[in-house]
């Protein structure tokens, strides 16, 4: 068991990766909240989880963080991992179209929650040490046409990831991040420009040398290593997940 006894909050664990995530933290022993705005999904996510408690989420307000964060100290007495896993896509589509409020709502929801979680969690990760752990995208570091405010968005993921790391390695925490390539999941669409087909699937797949998309299990297996004592040297690390994408 490799998270037993650990305290983790994952947010946007209400479905895709994130649920991926808590499912695997706790099979490995972890105490999880799932945190989602999605009440419906993360409720069912939770009641799957043995032992898992569900937090109702929207990480870019300050105030619903920190009433995240509370809850895993009053659950579990405490918190040792922290996945910043929530977040959206910007629908494919040239970069002067995106309306100023799609804008806001990306940086908010991608960037500023990094901000948020650390300002409530780093004050009691600081107590014991522990792990941060972001996911970014290969669109950080090769960025797709068509997505040019979501490319900055994780691009700044992966800024904040090694400028975390470097400043909370005196406390003993970890921070590192997940650059998963397009996968399985709901925003899968987004990226695509709306519409999902066999056509557009196979020329996403054709970028990708391992010649599939990410999977959910892929995500929590990479995010499983990095919580872990295994990868206790491992700080300031962004991740691809992408089957040779990036290369």
């Amino acid at each position: 068991m490799r998270l037993a006894g650990k305290a983790a909050i994952v947010t946007g664990a209400g479905s895709g990766f994130g649920e991926g995530i808590a499912q695997r933290f706790a099979e490995e022993g972890a105490k999880v909240i799932v945190a989602d705005v999605n009440e419906e999904n993360g409720k069912r996510v939770a009641s799957e989880i043995e032992g898992a408690v569900f937090c109702k989420v929207d990480v870019s307000n300050n105030l619903q963080v920190r009433a995240m964060v509370q809850t895993a100290v009053d659950e579990f007495g405490g918190l040792d991992i922290l996945v910043n896993n929530a977040g959206i896509a910007q629908r494919n589509m040239p970069m002067l179209d995106v309306p100023e409020d799609v804008f806001d709502r990306i940086y908010a929801v991608n960037v500023k929650s990094i901000y948020l979680s650390a300002l409530h969690a780093v004050p009691i990760l600081r107590e014991t040490g522990g792990v941060i752990i972001n996911t970014a995208s290969t669109a950080a570091v090769s960025p797709r046409p068509g997505l040019t405010w979501y490319n900055g968005s994780k691009g700044a993921v992966v800024t904040l990831t090694k400028s975390m790391a470097v400043e909370l390695a005196k406390d003993k925490i970890r921070v590192n991040a997940l650059n998963p390539v397009a996968g399985e999941t709901a925003l899968l669409s987004e990226f695509m420009g709306g519409e999902d087909t066999p056509e557009i699937r196979q020329k996403f797949i054709n970028t990708i040398p391992l010649g599939r998309l990410s999977t959910p299990k892929d995500m929590a297996n990479a995010a499983l290593f990095l919580a872990s004592d295994e990868a206790e040297f491992i700080t300031g690390v962004c991740m691809e997940v992408d089957g040779g994408r990036c290369v």
